[in-house]
């Protein structure tokens, strides 16, 4: 199980955006590898901290780890985390400062202070609908996403400009002396390497627009505007860099007979007022199949049936919700004559008086109910 993204900064979980870089900082400066030389549970720490403050200091993504637990960015294949070296100094290395002398000596690529850096290739952005029953059930879907990947045959060789370095340097005499200044080399763009050769069809920098069938595993429980990852299956980055990734928007799709209130669904029943008044069986629908339910005599209009476990489970395991069944006595609006011959004289008779009972509840006691 993960650890709690809080407790690895060390933080409450009312921590201000303050708060929380100050802690990572803390948290990155301790465990970084230049201060922990070969120590794998040092690195390891470094990448926790630095996956907690990615989800931590964007607001959103704090707002659905709060909501939804590790499940908001987690589930057969997605992530929130999985950060590499490249990823975190390439993110956060501003942090750090000069702490560690304006760069990182330990061959990960993107240094503090520039230099040659690893790119991360675009993320690609899809919106996947869902039936109810798959969101309680869980689905795989395959989709089809277009994404640009690295030629086959492409090489690269070191930018001739920036002999690799990513940056140029220039010297200027100024009346307070000599100064130094640095900037990305605009020939390679700061990756220090460029196309050296290339097939016909790839563009620029070697790439080819592909179409690809990804594989999406979807938990049960996901909410309508969650966003899932599907790590690496983003547009690729010239120069071996690294693959952007995937985001699936969560669209849920109406229902037709039930409605959805957190893992909770809500269903409206409506009996005729001899099945009210004799009672009977009905087949409902739910997000598993087809059930029966039983309703006894004398069944007031507006009294809920709650089946137990029958609604949605919960995306942070925390059990299933229930299916509530609203019970709808229907009124004729036409009678015949008969049938009004008959309503008339039972007008008067002391079994059709209304005698509310103390458990027939009101209707705002009933919508008090529903909310607590």
């Amino acid at each position: 199980m993960k650890e709690d993204y809080y407790e690895i900064l060390g933080i409450s979980k009312s921590a201000t955006a303050a708060e929380i870089k100050k802690a990572y900082r803390k948290k990155a400066l301790q465990y970084h590898p230049d201060k922990n030389p070969g120590d794998s549970e040092a690195e390891a720490m470094f990448k926790k901290s630095a996956e907690a403050y990615e989800v931590l200091s964007d607001p959103n993504k704090r707002s659905r780890y709060d909501q939804y637990g590790h499940q908001a960015f987690e589930g057969g294949g997605f992530g929130g985390g999985g950060m590499n070296m490249d990823d975190i100094f390439s993110q956060f290395g501003d942090i750090f400062g000069s702490q560690f002398g304006g760069g990182f000596g330990g061959g990960f690529g993107g240094g503090f202070g520039g230099g040659r850096k690893t790119v991360k290739g675009s993320n690609l952005r899809i919106r996947v609908q869902l039936t109810l029953e798959e969101i309680a059930n869980g689905v795989e879907k395959k989709i089809k996403v277009k994404r640009k990947k690295l030629a086959k045959g492409t090489t690269y060789k070191t930018c001739t400009t920036c002999n690799g370095q990513g940056q140029i340097t220039r010297i200027q005499n100024t009346i307070l002396g000599r100064m130094q200044t640095s900037a990305p080399c605009t020939t390679c763009g700061g990756l220090g390497q460029m196309v050296d050769s290339k097939p016909a069809n790839a563009d620029a920098d070697g790439m080819l627009a592909t179409e690809e069938t990804v594989s999406i595993k979807i938990p049960a429980g996901v909410v309508d505007g969650m966003q899932l990852k599907v790590s690496g299956k983003g547009n690729d980055a010239p120069a071996n860099g690294i693959s952007g990734d995937l985001l699936v928007a969560i669209e849920e799709k109406p229902h037709e007979t039930l409605q959805r209130e957190g893992d909770n669904l809500h269903y409206d029943l409506y009996i005729s007022i001899s099945e009210a008044v004799l009672g009977t069986s009905k087949e409902i629908e739910t997000v598993s199949g087809k059930v029966r339910i039983k309703i006894d005599s004398g069944v007031q209009s507006g009294k809920i049936l709650r089946l137990r476990n029958k609604g949605i489970p919960s995306i942070n395991g925390y059990g299933t919700g229930d299916l509530l069944v609203h019970i709808n006595v229907w009124t004729p609006k036409s009678l015949s004559k008969e049938q009004r011959d008959f309503f008339e004289k039972m007008s008067n008779d002391d079994h059709f008086q209304p005698l509310p009972e103390k458990e027939d509840k009101s209707f705002f006691e009933k919508v008090k109910d529903m909310f607590s």
